[in-house]
């Protein structure tokens, strides 16, 4: 024995694929195989024009380049190592209970090898109900844990520190506060407490490139006719409207500020400040099996009904600067000049976005990969601002701790450019409020 591990089976299911086209090289000296159902699966979604269409496109053309290299039947190396085999033989059905369908097929391939092989098989699928007739079966079976965050313990994008009363005085005097022990990120928020009075406090961020805490610049300020009502807002609106930070992530359940803050920072930035040359908005179209083409009318028709909360959001902030008789009329003026424009995601791709204030609305039902793919899009001049609830995610195979948000949040901490804040107090609301904390 030279004490070298036997590589393990992972069966690899077609929702794998889809959310992650370089699958196949996460498994490292193991062997991936990929049943013959999960291949006649990526046929039927390899047109798409969404990102699984792309997926399955990228999936097909990594497995004709490994059957270049000999038999996928008999396997053939892999790109990073160990090797990658299409299994077609799945046993049969009738000895497991299971109904002739493809999901049924893929399971039943790892049970086959279970049963006929002395290696390890683990089954791999991010389908809920996949898993539990798996482990029923008797076989291993995770989650694609590769692009996960522990959502529990993420960066929440602020920091309590407990300093002398007099530090706090000098902080309001001097606009600045060095911490004796720096364990902060660039452009974490601060909350200053005095040891003494735990009312005495004072709000700040923290300057990677000066090492100390400083004042934020949004504070006490009315920006579009909104202020901030609490200190997170206090420190997302400080965030959203520093130039040198350009990519900022907001996760926050109904009621928090998220859009609406956002909005406003935007035009703020557009039309006082005419820092950025319009605002881009747009939100991942899931109903309907995400497809603007299921609605009738022209593109433009069909995401006036997706966009529905930005206009909201828009015509309050207009009608909050004095503006009531002509809010409606005022959004889509905005609309009509070019100084919004209305985009559903699928056509970002492939773009290079310069010079504009971009807003990704509901975020968390991406995955890492197409978040990715649109912060990749930010050409020079342009800041990202991505907003979502990270607990009302309407992909199937996405959750808390996968989805391309928080993923982002987590991964991106620590970086000069970038700022999170993880907004908790409802501001919509009494009865929002209490429907967000209860039901």
């Amino acid at each position: 024995m030279n004490g070298k591990s036997i590589p393990k089976i992972f069966v690899l299911d077609t929702n794998v694929l889809l959310h992650n086209h370089e699958a196949l090289k996460s498994f490292a000296d193991n062997e991936v195989v990929i049943p013959f159902a999960v291949i006649e699966e990526l046929d039927k979604f390899k047109k798409g024009n969404d990102e699984k269409g792309r997926n399955a496109r990228g999936v097909i053309r990594t497995l004709d380049r490994l059957r270049a290299k000999g038999s996928l039947r008999d396997g053939v190396p892999n790109e990073v190592g160990g090797k990658v085999r299409v299994v077609f033989d799945y046993g049969d059905l009738n000895e497991v209970g299971l109904i002739d369908k493809p999901d049924n097929r893929i399971i039943s391939t790892a049970y086959l090898l279970q049963k006929t092989g002395d290696r390890k098989v683990i089954f791999v699928t991010k389908d809920i109900n996949a898993r539990i007739k798996a482990d029923a079966l008797g076989i291993k079976v995770v989650d694609f844990e590769k692009q996960k965050i522990n959502f529990d313990e993420m960066y929440c994008g602020w920091k309590e520190i407990i300093v002398e009363h007099g530090d706090i005085d000098r902080f309001y005097q001097h606009g600045a506060f060095v911490p004796p022990q720096n364990t902060l990120y660039p452009n974490e928020g601060v909350k200053l407490v005095s040891r003494d009075d735990p009312k005495h406090s004072a709000l700040g961020r923290y300057d990677a490139r000066a090492r100390q805490v400083v004042r934020i610049i949004a504070q006490d300020k009315t920006i579009f006719g909104i202020q901030a009502r609490n200190m997170e807002q206090e420190f997302a609106m400080d965030f959203m409207l520093d130039d040198r930070i350009q990519l900022v992530t907001l996760i926050g359940q109904a009621g928090t500020g998220k859009t609406l803050l956002a909005l406003a920072c935007a035009l703020h930035k557009t039309l006082r400040d005419k820092k950025y040359e319009k605002i881009l908005v747009s939100r991942p179209i899931m109903p309907l099996g995400r497809d603007i083409g299921y609605l009738p009318g022209s593109k433009e028709e069909k995401l006036e009904n997706w966009m529905q909360p930005i206009f909201d959001n828009l015509e309050f902030l207009l009608a909050t600067r004095g503006m009531n008789a002509k809010a409606e009329k005022g959004a889509q003026a905005l609309i009509d000049n070019g100084t919004i424009t209305l985009e559903a995601l699928t056509y970002i791709r492939g773009r290079s976005i310069s010079g504009q204030y971009v807003i990704i609305d509901e975020a968390q039902n991406l995955t890492p990969h197409e978040v990715k793919t649109i912060i990749s899009r930010a050409g020079a001049g342009s800041k990202l601002v991505l907003t979502g609830d990270a607990y009302q995610i309407d992909n199937p195979y996405l959750d808390s701790s996968s989805n391309g948000l928080t993923y982002v949040a987590e991964r991106m901490k620590g970086q000069e450019i970038f700022a999170h804040i993880t907004l908790t107090k409802s501001e919509r609301g009494t009865l929002a409020s209490l429907a967000a904390q209860l039901l």
